[in-house]
């Protein structure tokens, strides 16, 4: 069981994967199915693929995937855990 005073092992993975998804092209839109795809190869933690599959459909600057990823980490009580992203 995680305590809820230590950040859990996965800790920065969504950061990772923000991080990947724009390596090549930081100004590029990705869509919600490559965040998906990107989370799957990644091989994330079952929390954290709830947080992308949540992700409404669209494209997304990073600015934009950030906000929402965040929003969605916030909703369920897990920026200590999983730490959020930018």
């Amino acid at each position: 069981m995680i305590s809820p005073s230590h950040p859990a092992e996965e800790y920065g993975e969504l950061q990772q994967l923000v991080d990947d998804l724009y390596e090549v092209n930081p100004s590029q839109a990705v869509r919600r199915v490559d965040v998906l795809v990107r989370a799957e190869v990644n091989d994330l933690s079952p929390d954290l693929m709830e947080v992308v599959e949540l992700l409404p459909a669209g494209s997304y600057k990073r600015y934009r995937l950030c906000d929402q990823l965040n929003s969605i980490i916030t909703a369920h009580g897990w920026a200590y855990l999983y730490g959020t992203v930018e």
